[in-house]
């Protein structure tokens, strides 16, 4: 059956105040960490889109409790071991949560497989697999993809271990791991990326190190329970954050409690030097996260070389950054980025030919994109069920010349479920369809 489709229409100015959901990353470490806790662990912000609710299922099955509570918290209390699972446990499209349990579980003396969609069944597996198994981890991968079938192991041997590619996924799966290891399980990282986990479990009491050079914890060591706010997920205010620098009215669009954890914010460095104006308002602090409010200007936006040191800064926000490199005046080239060809989809492929679709020169390399800034001319592209593909050209439309149709869109419910009504209610002419032979 074919997944709803999107009609995105060229808009007025935009304008407002948008408060995006919960982030992704920060809320998948809620359920992990929670369920291993030596307290019941309660959190403000939690996401409920399809990828945390199947990290959320994961952990029932393992045997925590999970509920929400009235003021829309929710509260995570922790088994005094986690069981076996009675049935796989289905992570849907989420690479982050099983890569992350897929650690969690390693030396936790139970057996369970881990499995998901058709795509998540597409992506590499043996990055994370290949460490745990020195560690002593007894596990299986499918031809080095999921499914994962853990057997029963433990205690964990300490590691110290280099990166060959720079992943917070593979980093955090060890680090997790490392919770059940004796001594400290030290991941060395040949570029900075995103540091959640060891931040979450510094501020629930784990002994952690960390720095550019990676990050290191001490086990055994069990988190401790209490309250943890959710900062605002920067990699969906960064639809936002582009909608406000492409078509923003004589106010700036202000995109509020944004977390803005400097492993994550390349995309706002790399906007700067395009020529972006974006204001950072209200600096707070949440769960060892930096938030604040973000005010976003109209901006005649031009095209650069990418630094190759923000490449995985933003890797997650290429989507968007590529259709703000696409109404750019000139030129701008992506190298280093490889890793969005084993995203939700193959990124670099799928916007390229979505970007050509709709009128703009691209060339694909290896690594990354040269993009040629010019006019949107609108028409009709296929996000391949890649939710961050689909918003972003939901955002794009705002300056098309003409509507742009968006196909496979039913993703976007994985991280940002209500993605469609806060773009309409900033501007955004936003029109839900039914593809052709959809029930």
């Amino acid at each position: 059956m074919s997944a709803a489709a999107w009609i995105a229409r060229p808009s007025g100015p935009l304008r407002g105040l948008v408060a995006v959901p919960g982030d992704k990353s920060v809320s998948h470490r809620v359920m992990l960490l929670g369920a291993v806790a030596s307290e019941p662990l309660e959190a403000a912000g939690f996401l409920r889109s399809a990828d945390c609710l199947a990290t959320r299922r994961a952990v029932e099955l393992l045997g925590a409790e999970v509920e929400d509570l009235p003021d829309g918290r929710v509260r995570v209390t922790p088994p005094k071991a986690l069981r076996d699972p009675p049935a796989p446990l289905d992570f849907g499209n989420s690479g982050t949560g099983l890569r992350l349990m897929t650690g969690l579980l390693a030396g936790r003396r139970i057996e369970a497989e881990l499995t998901g969609d058709a795509s998540l069944c597409r992506r590499p597996m043996e990055r994370v697999a290949a460490p745990l198994r020195l560690m002593g981890a007894v596990l299986d991968t499918t031809d080095g993809r999921p499914p994962v079938r853990i057997g029963r192991a433990g205690p964990l041997q300490a590691l110290e271990y280099d990166l060959s590619v720079a992943s917070a996924q593979v980093k955090s799966a060890l680090l997790l791991a490392g919770l059940s290891a004796g001594g400290r399980t030290l991941v060395r990282q040949p570029a900075i990326t995103r540091d959640h986990t060891e931040r979450m479990l510094a501020a629930l009491g784990c002994p952690v190190e960390m720095g550019p050079w990676g990050a290191a914890v001490t086990g055994p060591c069990r988190p401790r329970g209490g309250s943890v706010v959710v900062p605002g997920d920067f990699s969906s205010a960064a639809f936002f954050i582009v909608a406000g620098l492409l078509a923003a009215g004589d106010d700036p669009l202000v995109v509020s409690g944004v977390g803005l954890n400097p492993t994550r914010t390349g995309l706002l460095e790399i906007l700067r030097l395009m020529g972006a104006r974006i204001e950072v308002r209200n600096r707070r602090e949440t769960c060892g996260e930096e938030v604040a409010d973000l005010g976003v200007w109209r901006s005649e936006l031009r095209g650069i070389d990418v630094p190759a040191e923000l490449v995985p800064l933003a890797i997650d926000e290429f989507p968007v950054l590529f259709v703000a490199a696409a109404l750019a005046r000139g030129t701008t080239r992506v190298r280093g980025a490889e890793e969005l060809r084993v995203k939700e989809s193959d990124r670099l492929g799928v916007m390229a030919r979505a970007l050509a679709a709709t009128g703009i020169t691209v060339a694909e390399h290896p690594d990354g994109l040269d993009i040629e800034g010019g006019v949107l001319r609108g028409g009709t592209v296929d996000s391949a069920g890649d939710h961050r593909v689909a918003m972003a050209f939901a955002v794009a439309a705002a300056r098309a010349a003409a509507p742009i149709r968006i196909l496979d869109v039913a993703n976007v419910a994985t991280s940002y479920p209500g993605f469609a009504a806060d773009a309409t209610r900033l501007g955004i002419g936003l029109e839900a369809q039914r593809q052709q032979g959809a029930a």
